[in-house]
């Protein structure tokens, strides 16, 4: 009995490990994504005059003018960056994307978050409330 006690507790152990390397990865990659793009903050003006190639799908407001593409005003500035790299690497895949974005450049995509990022959505109604 006592070599299942042992056994039972090492499982505990092995599971409150990963319960706190859950909760440090849900506290801390957040922290790291916000340090990692403040450095290389992009500019806002600059973003809005790259916006324009993607008004046709996502509005030069951010907002979605087709079923297909998400809005993205709004979004953090980290993802808005982490989305527009995975498609420029072909991580992730897009029709429309992977023709728009392999010409960027790290600072086109930087401007782009920035522009995006910025916007402020405002939540009007809620329904059923």
């Amino acid at each position: 009995m006592h070599s299942a006690t042992q056994h039972l507790q090492g499982k505990t152990v092995i599971l409150t490990g990963l319960r706190t390397a859950r909760l440090a990865l849900c506290l801390f990659a957040p922290v790291y994504l916000l340090a990692a793009s403040g450095s290389e903050a992009g500019d806002l003006k600059a973003g809005r005059a790259k916006a324009l190639m993607c008004q046709a799908c996502h509005g030069l407001d951010g907002l979605s003018k087709v079923p297909d593409a998400p809005n993205i005003a709004g979004q953090t500035e980290p993802y808005i960056v982490a989305q527009l790299q995975a498609f420029k690497s072909g991580a992730r895949k897009n029709e429309a994307m992977s023709v728009v974005t392999p010409p960027l450049s790290d600072k086109d995509i930087e401007d782009l978050a920035a522009y995006f990022s910025a916007i402020e959505i405002a939540v009007v109604k809620i329904p059923g409330g």
